[in-house]
């Protein structure tokens, strides 16, 4: 694909200053995959991980995603002087901060990603590797349910 504002990467460095899991409400959608993940990292039962640690986010009339608990304070629930869940954290963390939706053209990502202190630093990440992260979001479709 041409013509991408990122075509010729973007520099990025998680400075660990953990403002995207803290402070804010927010939502960490799951898919299957990234709840089983968790869980097993936990060394829990995937029947006790879901009540445990996650919340159904109602989007419409009609349908609840999956998404981790957050603390009263807003903070990810998994937060503990860092992820404490890193190695096994799902893949709408590990692929932060390229995500189609921040993606959309530069204006779009420079809004998006203001608040992130390591934008623009570090590493130079392909686009290559930025569209294997657009894929992963995708593949990682969160768990959904109807109303009941």
């Amino acid at each position: 694909m041409k013509g991408l504002f990122y075509e010729k990467g973007l520099r990025w460095q998680c400075i660990r200053c953990s403002d995207c899991c803290r402070h804010e409400s927010g939502f960490v959608f799951l898919s299957q995959n990234d709840a089983e993940t968790l869980a097993r990292f936990l060394n829990m039962p995937f029947e006790y991980f879901i009540p445990t640690y996650c919340r159904w986010v109602a989007l419409d009339n009609q349908i609840e995603m999956l998404s981790l608990k957050e603390t009263s304070s807003n903070d990810c629930f998994f937060w503990k002087q860092g992820c404490s869940v890193y190695a096994a954290r799902p893949a709408q963390c590990r692929t932060y901060p390229f995500w189609e939706s921040f993606l959309i053209d530069e204006e779009t990502w420079k809004n998006a990603t203001a608040s992130c202190p390591g934008v623009g630093t570090g590493r130079l990440y392909s686009r290559e590797y930025i569209d294997e992260c657009i894929a992963a979001e995708r593949a990682a479709q969160p768990l959904t349910r109807r109303l009941r």
